[in-house]
């Protein structure tokens, strides 16, 4: 493996795609602690030192933006607005029309798309740069610390606006940034800034375990948790590269004098086939009441309760509708992305079939059984994946945002997964032997 990397950058064009990969990744680390105008931040470190990075309420936004949400920097909102911004598209055009004629468009259609992606991504930038610099006035950013009021001493129209205008203007900097490494790097832009902004806090999570750690100084629990890490690893990697293969024979057809078809081929279908979508739009979900008591500042007796069982998100209420949603948004996003009817009659129309399946409507109800039985697992996996850090790592000092479970685990290693195979099949190319003989 280490031989491989040597070639690649023995490779003239390979190693000018690694080197501007990592330049923008520098550049996107160095943005994540540049603080925005109008914050003072001795303060905000002095609340950063006091709470940490354990914000359940704003912990998700927190660790795709790499740990620069709470420090309230230039790339406070990061890639979020952006992940959030596909979705919303992605699911629009399963409902209007007009998004859907243009997704099969082909490339013109798909750049439309993108550019409405761009669009929705700086309004969801204005809105959540709004709602972060009223908190962090409010000094609700930072529960428990004394200064968390005067992170931002300037209380006047001009700083907000020009502490919005700011954060808007970071995040479509990292899209930009994003689309490059697209462009001329290597592997999904998008997907690698997300990648660094997880790992980056890497270290300081595994680190305050040992901290917090009472046995053998922290040791102990330390190697424990590192055990527990690799292990998940291998069963994300396991699960994430099985499939359902699913034999499609293609019949012989005569155009002219020549034969044409008769070839053998499979239909991919993955064990999570929703990847970590439906993990974000759980936690998403189950943030919003938290954030309705949150600024409502109510004090009745629905808010406690909301207070008591969905805010820490250890309780038994928690855990329950957390794992239930993410079950019930797998289905939902395979019943969306995938289409048996589409298939079948894109196969039937090139003298495709499944053997022992008939052409048509057999053939669509098939691929949806085929895909509801893996769904299950599937599903299954995703809620166990996302709440180890709960159940299994809470006397350890861990908390939902810990590097080994949940979304980051799934993101990190999917996007691991994907940039090795990309940077292999460039090595291939070549005549090398890629990375495992």
């Amino acid at each position: 493996m280490l031989t491989a990397f040597a070639r690649a950058f023995k490779t003239p064009d390979l190693r000018k795609k690694l080197l501007f990969t990592l330049g923008i990744i520098v550049l996107f680390r160095l943005g994540s602690h540049i603080p925005v105008p109008g914050v003072s931040y001795k303060n905000v470190q002095i609340c950063v030192d006091q709470a940490g990075n354990s914000n359940g309420l704003f912990g998700l936004v927190n660790m795709f933006s790499g740990g620069a949400l709470l420090q309230i920097t230039i790339f406070a909102l990061g890639i979020m607005p952006y992940i959030t911004a596909s979705i919303i598209l992605q699911l629009l055009t399963v409902v209007i029309p007009k998004l859907e004629n243009l997704k099969k468009e082909g490339q013109s259609g798909t750049a439309k798309i993108t550019q409405y992606t761009r669009y929705l991504t700086v309004a969801l930038a204005i809105l959540q740069g709004t709602g972060l610099v009223a908190t962090a006035r409010t000094g609700a950013l930072f529960q428990g610390c004394q200064v968390a009021s005067q992170i931002v001493p300037d209380r006047s129209i001009f700083t907000t606006i020009v502490m919005v205008v700011t954060m808007t203007a970071g995040t479509c900097v990292v899209m930009w940034l994003g689309e490059l490494v697209t462009d001329r790097g290597i592997g999904n832009g998008m997907s690698i800034l997300m990648f660094i902004s997880i790992a980056a806090g890497f270290i300081g999570a595994l680190w305050q375990i040992k901290l917090q750690g009472k046995i053998a100084d922290g040791w102990v629990e330390f190697g424990v948790v590192i055990l527990v890490g690799l292990a998940m690893v291998a069963l994300v990697v396991f699960v994430e590269q099985a499939q359902r293969r699913i034999p499609v024979q293609y019949a012989k057809r005569m155009i002219g004098r020549r034969a044409y078809g008769g070839t053998s081929t499979y239909i991919p279908l993955k064990v999570n086939q929703a990847g970590v979508i439906p993990v974000i739009f759980a936690s998403s979900l189950l943030y919003i009441p938290a954030l309705i008591v949150q600024f409502s500042g109510s004090t009745a007796g629905w808010a406690t309760w909301i207070q008591k069982h969905f805010v820490k998100g250890d309780h038994p209420y928690y855990i329950a509708a957390y794992f239930l949603l993410i079950v019930f948004f797998a289905f939902f996003y395979v019943a969306i992305s995938f289409n048996p009817e589409e298939v079948a009659d894109n196969m039937k129309k090139y003298g495709g079939f499944i053997p022992g399946i008939r052409a048509g409507r057999p053939t669509a109800e098939y691929l949806s059984y085929v895909l509801n039985r893996i769904t299950w697992p599937g599903s299954l996996y995703l809620g166990l994946i996302a709440l180890v850090p709960t159940m299994a790592l809470a006397g350890f000092g861990a908390n939902q945002n810990f590097p080994f479970g949940g979304t980051s685990i799934l993101i990190i290693v999917g996007v691991g997964l994907e940039t090795v195979k990309q940077i292999e099949s460039q090595l291939q190319q070549r005549n090398y032997e890629g990375f495992l003989r």
